[in-house]
């Protein structure tokens, strides 16, 4: 059976329905399974007060126009147990049950102990009660904004809370699996401070480092092969320490909350910057969280974690490619869960689902009267969604072949780097080279005394994904771009040509239905797309 077919007969045949969401892996590669079949998350996250039934039909309106096919959503630890002990899930029950009214799937964002690093969705009896909940300590002795890591009590009390989440979720959801993911606290870790200096943590500090961490996390400049922090990872250690800290507490919570509904869930977190050279923590991000450098931490103490993915608000395509290889390796899922919602961001959905990415969430996409420029966009209403909403409308009808051939690492993406410059990547037979501001007809070399550029291109806005689903066929979804094949490989060499390029798409079966067949003029060129993303199923030939 041929990679198409198989993924279409497994989007028809709905045989996975009772089975739970979960995380799959071979070769290094991952899949989100949901009703047992690859899924790609098209989702748009809710800005972080949009999370009350009242609020609900300007976040179902923004969803709607993006095109998406999931919703991330906050739910806090303050509106579910405003007095402690007593539980409301009212919200959470209207949540799901619009969702399934709108056939989109749900991630929930826990925002307990920590959201954005501080206590700001913690209900008030523990936001203020520092002997019960004490907060982390400076080199002082003097309290800060964050709640300790090493807080039994507080770890006891949000864990309690998830717990109940957990289980009326299975009460509510637990046969419909509108819920496939579950986030656990949001953007972790410290501004400001390494680590915790109270008595409790220095007491853990000087202890050996764990033998899990020593496996996975080795020292950037080589120390002791064991012992305590210090010893092992020197100028890090702060910082190590510090996140082994809170990964150990996510732990707690993820694995209490899975032992009674067993969900895939992820932590999330604000970035170091992929291209600078490594170095000690130097106050420029959010000590503990689970930054690029420290994924091995997490994993080693946070097994009930799946994945950690990087919220992007650098626009730099520089940083964003770096930080996309970063994240996604053999042992972590690539899955963004926040990017910026500016124009810019749009383009770089080809690059991360040509990477094989379990999912892709723009933030802020609902018609809230909020605004988190110059974090994302200026506008706050249909045009600022609308970019990420022309490309997942052509990938959503296909979200389930695209995921499956993702999984079988058939796919390969590129998004037009601020240089503007050409990018090649090889396949199986085949090298692809994408190219940006060009006009459909010729090529430049051909029109030298045209200056002007195709209308639309003023900004680097362009990309192109391709998936291989035979040795010589493509899916090929692009936008403001060129694309051009040559042999590679065993095809090195060879004289090639298109045998038929078809533009169509994907209904809603898995089936292909084509519009129209391209040639002449409008193949002699590479295959150009423009400012409407165009879904081509390419079929090449040598002789």
């Amino acid at each position: 059976m041929t990679s198409l077919a198989l993924a279409a007969a497994l989007v028809a045949a709905g045989a996975g329905a009772a089975e739970l969401p979960r995380m799959a892996q071979k070769d290094g590669r991952h899949a989100l399974l949901v009703d047992g079949a690859p899924f790609t998350m098209l989702a748009a996250q809710a800005h972080n007060s949009s999370n009350y039934v009242a609020a609900l039909p300007k976040v179902w309106a923004a969803v709607a126009d993006a095109n998406a096919n999931t919703l991330e959503i906050p739910v806090a630890w303050e509106q579910v147990e405003p007095t402690e002990g007593k539980f409301d899930f009212s919200y959470v029950d209207t949540l799901v049950a619009q969702a399934r009214e709108r056939n989109v799937r749900l991630v929930l964002l826990w925002f307990g102990t920590w959201k954005n690093t501080g206590p700001s969705y913690v209900p008030e009896w523990v936001k203020f009660n520092n002997a019960r909940f004490p907060r982390m300590v400076d080199e002082g002795g003097k309290p800060i904004y964050c709640l300790s890591p090493h807080g039994t009590e507080t770890l006891k009390a949000d864990r309690k809370a998830f717990v109940e989440l957990m289980k009326h979720l299975k009460k509510i959801d637990g046969d419909k699996h509108t819920v496939i993911m579950v986030q656990v606290q949001n953007e972790v870790g410290t501004y400001g401070w390494a680590r915790d200096y109270g008595a409790a943590a220095q007491a853990a500090f000087n202890q050996p480092v764990p033998a899990e961490v020593l496996k996975l996390q080795k020292a950037p400049v080589p120390g002791a092969a064991r012992g305590t922090w210090k010893q092992v990872y020197g100028d890090y250690a702060e910082q190590y320490f510090h996140t082994w800290a809170i990964a150990s507490y996510i732990e707690e919570i993820a694995k209490a909350g899975r032992a009674v509904y067993d969900l895939p869930m992820f932590v999330n977190n604000a970035l170091r910057d992929a291209v600078e050279p490594l170095a000690p923590w130097k106050k420029n991000f959010a000590s503990g969280g689970p930054t690029y450098d420290v994924i091995g931490i997490y994993k080693a103490a946070a097994p009930h974690i799946d994945v950690a993915g990087p919220d992007i608000y650098e626009p730099a395509s520089n940083k964003v490619t770096a930080t996309l290889d970063k994240f996604k390796r053999p042992d972590n899922a690539l899955f963004v869960p926040e990017i910026g919602n500016a124009a810019g961001y749009a383009r770089y959905a080809y690059a991360v689902l040509g990477r094989g990415a379990i999912g892709f969430a723009p933030f802020g996409i609902d018609y809230a009267d909020y605004s988190n420029f110059p974090l994302g966009a200026k506008a706050t209403d249909r045009t600022m969604v609308e970019p990420f909403g022309t490309v997942f409308g052509v990938f959503r009808p296909m979200m389930r072949q695209w995921a499956q051939w993702a999984y079988d690492g058939r796919t390969h993406g590129v998004a037009e780097g601020d240089d503007r410059a050409p990018q090649s990547f090889t396949m199986r037979g085949w090298k692809a080279t994408v190219s940006f501001r060009e006009w459909q007809f010729g090529e430049a070399k051909y029109f030298s005394h045209i200056q002007d550029r195709p209308a639309g291109t003023e900004t680097p806005n362009g990309g192109v994904a391709v998936a291989q689903i035979g040795d010589n066929e493509f899916i090929v979804v692009g936008q403001r771009a060129r694309i051009k094949f040559e042999g590679a490989g065993a095809n090195d060499g060879k004289p090639s040509m298109y045998a038929r390029v078809e533009e169509g798409q994907f209904d809603y079966k898995g089936r292909w239905v084509m519009e129209r067949n391209w040639n002449g003029d409008q193949t002699d060129y590479g295959l150009n797309f423009m400012a409407r993303p165009t879904v081509l199923r390419v079929k090449l030939g040598t002789y």
